[in-house]
């Protein structure tokens, strides 16, 4: 039995639609199969349509001007003060 084995990008290894509208049908089927709400955006890379389960207006943080984000030590055992 033949299985249809879908193109991948190289840089991201997620599936390859060359439309938005073949990869909005396949975000609703996953939503009716599985109950996973994903969402369609264009690769930067490839420039095919992809599909992730981040939702790209809430993925982006906003920082105000002149502040920056703190950065985390990665050290073992590291516990950020309480203020």
């Amino acid at each position: 039995m033949h299985y249809f084995t879908p193109k991948r990008c190289a840089t991201s290894n997620k599936i390859m639609y060359h439309d938005k509208a073949q990869a909005q049908r396949a975000a609703d089927q996953s939503l009716i199969e599985r109950g996973a709400e994903l969402w369609v955006y264009r690769c930067e890379y490839c420039g095919c349509w992809h599909l992730t389960h981040r939702d790209p207006q809430s993925s982006y943080r906003h920082v105000q001007l002149n502040q920056q984000l703190k950065p985390h030590s990665r050290k073992k055992g590291y516990k950020p003060r309480r203020k």
